[in-house]
């Protein structure tokens, strides 16, 4: 068991940049982070740091990279100091400011499972299929889901657990684990079906993923919160440790 504490912001940062990263197989550490996927949704293209390099050459390099998609740049503590300030000079607007929340795992309990809900790893092309199906209402995707699913599917790093929760057959929630870096597990996609809400399958998922990192070896575990997820992770025990905030430019 590591001794990171979750206060130690890096690892929670460079888990998210792997992760996303991981959708479109680019380089995670770079200066001018970029990843693009080409699904249609802001948090699937983008910008996930800056350092020592220019401003006005990074936003040029980024609306050349990823020009023809919707893409968002995200800013937290691995970035330059500045950055927000200088992406609203620029022209970029404040789409969103996510809380990055993290726990301590050896101090969680394990899920207590809703009736009738099973939890178990989705695997094979029909089981992602269907666990993308799911998340896919819940967090905002449209368009071509079939192009969600092929980049799952060939997932650029190992250690991803796509955990499915499972009511009368049909995949009703998820929520996928990261074990990309060796320090912590990052958490993502944690979605309900709305017809299969309060029945406590996010707080079961979102448990089972965190048994899932303590069994790992790793202290922490990391995600970045919706307004609709918070309250849920704040429950379990999550405590906010820094802010992305992300900004978006008009063509």
């Amino acid at each position: 068991m590591t001794t990171l504490s979750i206060h130690d912001l890096e690892p929670q940062l460079a888990a998210n940049r792997r992760f996303w990263c991981g959708w479109a197989g680019d380089r995670p550490d770079t200066d001018l982070t970029l990843y693009r996927t080409d699904v249609d949704h802001v948090l699937f293209n983008g910008v996930l740091r800056v350092c020592d390099q220019p401003l006005d050459q990074a936003v040029e390099k980024a609306k050349k990279h990823l020009a023809g998609t919707r893409w968002s740049w995200w800013v937290s503590a691995d970035s330059d100091e500045g950055t927000a300030d200088g992406l609203v000079a620029r022209g970029g607007e404040l789409i969103s400011d996510m809380p990055v929340m993290a726990i301590d795992v050896t101090t969680v309990r394990d899920a207590r499972m809703p009736e009738g809900l099973t939890i178990r790893p989705a695997a094979g092309d029909s089981e992602v299929h269907d666990y993308v199906y799911a998340y896919a209402g819940p967090l905002g995707l449209e368009g071509d889901l079939d192009l969600v699913v092929d980049r799952e599917l060939r997932f650029s790093y190992p250690n991803v657990i796509r955990l499915a929760g499972i009511v009368d057959g049909e995949t009703v929630g998820t929520c996928t684990v990261s074990l990309g870096t060796a320090d912590v597990g990052a958490l993502y996609c944690i979605a309900t079906d709305p017809a299969y809400r309060r029945r406590g399958i996010a707080t079961a998922l979102t448990r089972e993923a965190l048994r899932i990192v303590r069994e790992s070896g790793r202290r922490v575990a990391t995600l970045q919160a919706s307004s609709e997820g918070e309250p849920v992770y704040r429950n379990i025990g999550f405590e906010t440790v820094t802010r992305y905030r992300l900004f978006t430019f008009s063509e």
